[in-house]
């Protein structure tokens, strides 16, 4: 074998065993750290969700214990995750992903967590555009209006009284910006009627599945 051609094949042997090198250097490194970023994933996750459901309520697994729906007219989220909270075995609560989608600048994401009885436990944003100064009173660190819904039910008010004041409710508009607490009223109440309806199913699919509700609200308009 002439020399050029021996010299080839040991720098393609050298550079097939170093990438060999670092490719297992990289899946040792993944396989050592995977179980520390699970762990942190899952720990955001938990911290997330103890802003609206409070540690007393659940003993189960949150992040686990999940179901993905497809119920879009009710959720406002093509796929939303839905959690569910148990308490020594029984069903204690749900924990919801809805988003508003007539924002004033676009959709508004929510976490909406309902205990069996009905009742909201907590709402809070987890995205949205709204105007600085205007419709991000809808931010509990701007403001305690999101706080107002814990403790409400359909029936508290009665259904026709959940709407901002401007049309006829019992929940506050913000000066200068009613279209953003609309949409959010709108949404925490399509959640509960969404719940009502739904909730047996929710907490009786085996975790991980996903559910398609073919069902909407009752005032729902195609998009």
């Amino acid at each position: 074998m002439r020399e050029p051609v021996r010299e080839s094949l040991r720098s393609g042997l050298q550079l097939a065993l170093a990438a060999l090198l670092a490719t297992g250097l990289l899946a040792g490194t993944w396989a050592l750290t995977r179980d520390r970023i699970t762990a942190a994933e899952h720990r955001l996750q938990m911290d997330a969700l103890a802003i609206v459901i409070p540690a007393d309520r659940y003993d189960n697994d949150l992040v686990a214990d999940a179901v993905t729906v497809d119920a879009a007219p009710w959720l406002g989220l093509p796929l939303a995750t839905v959690r569910r909270a148990r308490l020594r075995g029984a069903d204690a609560a749900l924990v919801l992903d809805v988003s508003a989608p007539d924002g004033y600048a676009g959709a508004i994401g929510l976490l909406v967590a309902v205990d069996r009885d009905g009742r909201v436990l907590g709402v809070r944003v987890t995205r949205h555009g709204e105007t600085p100064g205007l419709g991000d009173d809808i931010e509990a660190s701007r403001s305690d209006w999101i706080t107002r819904f814990t403790g409400r039910a359909l029936g508290d008010p009665a259904p026709p009284r959940w709407a901002v004041r401007r049309d006829g409710g019992d929940f506050d508009q913000f000066a200068g910006a009613t279209v953003t607490p609309r949409a959010v009223v709108a949404a925490v109440k399509r959640c509960l009627d969404f719940v009502q309806r739904h909730g047996d199913a929710l907490y009786a699919a085996p975790a991980g599945a996903t559910l398609r509700i073919d069902s909407a609200p009752d005032d729902y308009r195609t998009p």
